[in-house]
């Protein structure tokens, strides 16, 4: 009898390295030493997020039920995580069947060359977009660039980032880190036909924006979108913004693409109550959205003929089969936990390096695209947190950040083998299993008060304890343990003084 071999299921493949924008040039200790020198950026992003949050503070007060709308939230994307192929299925039927066209794109490569062909098709070499994070992360507009196709970005935030040849650092205000005065010299070098006397008036400067944006809106055949949510049971698509501008991309031109990611499918059009109430008080502190576009397939005589859907993996199925790590795809994009962060809030978003900055970008970035080895980018950003739980408390659908971040510092040590790092902690652990070891390693320590000199700290150890060193300074050990203090003459007599303090009445002996 011959023997069968029937194989292993391969794990997902991740998004693709060199496509897209889900991985930086450095690692995020350098990258955010650059940022922290910017003092203006820290002003701007420091005033905008306190400003948010207690926005956001104010309006979930409000509810007497926030807590279980969270729950709720929290309990519908679980739900749609652990039967996510079956409501794809059905929402490509759905979709299908009220005129619009399903393409199935695996990582950014394919998602860009099928959107690239679509807007060919119309003979067009224009498009419109409308903010959209999925566009960000496949790097859609710099690939339509090499194919001779523009695309004009048509939200006010996203605009000022691409007139400036700069990168969002923000999910949901992509512009956080410009002030007034910056975003009005952008506007007079790079917007053709602005007032040479525009003032940094936020009126002003938004007007500027509109007649720019108006011309485009007429004239241009197709648009891209995201999206914020897609039904599974009605095919309907919906995207909510402040500005309108969505809506004008949305119903003006003939055809309308949309490149959406995989996770943002919910079962039926009920769910959308739930998130209409999460999304708008957890991103802007807002009671709910200026704008909610909700479309499904095409209407004959009325907004665009030709509807296309572009649904994108890119390392999400990857993440799905985590089962730990799956949890963060129940993000709604609302940016909550960044505005909350102390870490975002000094570095900003440039600092991580990819589409998704703050605590949640540390960890749906690892997972969407890898980290592979010490020298990835990547392998920083689950380290790029304080683990104070700030985002977990913001989180509207209960997101366990921290937990998540721990498991992927966890993951990466695994992955990591032998290290310098691992050797020290094995060293570590086997003095403190032995008391007579620790104390001679104490005392070995003691001579880092020469090391520290005057200074009293040292800021540069030899490798391969040098990575310590590059991101703090390590205070001079101190003139004796905490065991040989207790042990010292002084150490008993603090001891009998706090204890005649604390019974002033029994005559310097302990009470029994």
């Amino acid at each position: 009898m011959s023997a069968v071999t029937l194989g292993l299921p391969s794990f997902p493949p991740r998004s693709p390295e060199g496509a897209g924008f889900l991985r930086g040039a450095e690692k995020f200790p350098a990258a955010a030493h650059h940022e922290l020198a910017n003092a203006q950026l820290r002003r701007n992003i420091g005033k905008a997020t306190h400003t948010i949050r207690a926005k956001r503070i104010h309006v979930t007060e409000e509810l007497p039920d926030w807590e279980e709308l969270r729950d709720a939230g929290s309990a519908i994307k679980t739900d749609v995580m652990a039967r996510l192929p079956e409501l794809l299925e059905q929402f490509e039927a759905a979709v299908i069947a009220r005129g619009g066209t399903v393409h199935w794109a695996a990582d950014a490569n394919e998602a860009n060359a099928i959107v690239t062909e679509l807007v060919k098709t119309t003979g067009s070499d224009e498009v419109i977009k409308v903010k959209s994070m999925a566009t960000q992360e496949i790097g859609l507009n710099e690939h339509l660039e090499t194919q001779g196709i523009t695309a004009y970005e048509t939200d006010l935030a996203e605009l000022i980032v691409q007139l400036g040849h700069d990168k969002p650092s923000h999910i949901l205000v992509p512009a956080i880190h410009r002030n007034r005065s910056e975003i009005r010299e952008i506007f007079l070098r790079e917007m053709p036909d602005v007032d040479p006397e525009l003032g940094d008036n936020p009126a002003e400067l938004a007007a500027a924006a509109r007649k720019f944006l108006r011309h485009k809106f007429m004239t241009t055949p197709v648009a891209i979108s995201g999206a914020n949510f897609g039904i599974a049971d009605t095919g309907t698509l919906t995207v909510v913004e402040s500005e309108g501008n969505g809506r004008m991309c949305l119903t003006l031109p003939k055809t309308l693409i949309t490149v959406m990611g995989i996770e943002k499918i919910l079962p039926t059009y009920r769910d959308l109550e739930v998130f209409l109430q999460l999304l708008p008080r957890s991103s802007t502190g807002e009671r709910m959205n200026p704008y909610t576009s909700m479309w499904t397939g095409v209407t004959p005589g009325d907004g665009p003929q030709e509807f296309h859907l572009v649904l994108l993996d890119n390392g999400r199925t990857a993440a799905l089969a985590d089962k730990i790590g799956r949890e963060a795809l129940n993000c709604i994009r609302c940016s909550a936990c960044l505005n909350v962060c102390p870490v975002y809030e000094r570095t900003g978003g440039h600092a991580y390096g990819s589409t998704y900055p703050g605590p949640i970008g540390a960890v749906l970035t690892p997972q969407l695209a890898g980290m592979h080895g010490k020298d990835d980018p990547n392998s920083t950003l689950p380290f790029a947190s304080t683990l104070c739980g700030a985002c977990f408390d913001a989180c509207p659908v209960k997101i366990d950040i921290p937990s998540l971040l721990v498991e992927l510092r966890h993951q990466k040590v695994e992955q990591s083998g032998v290290t310098a790092e691992a050797l020290a902690m094995k060293a570590a652990s086997y003095a403190m299993s032995s008391s007579t070891r620790w104390t001679a390693a104490q005392k070995a320590a003691g001579l880092g008060r020469i090391v520290a000199g005057k200074k009293g700290k040292i800021s540069t150890l030899p490798p391969p304890l040098n990575g310590w060193t590059a991101a703090r300074d390590i205070p001079a050990p101190p003139k004796q343990t905490f065991r040989s203090w207790w042990d010292s003459d002084e150490g008993r007599a603090a001891l009998d003084q706090a204890r005649r303090g604390a019974h002033p009445d029994s005559d310097g002996k302990a009470e029994k």
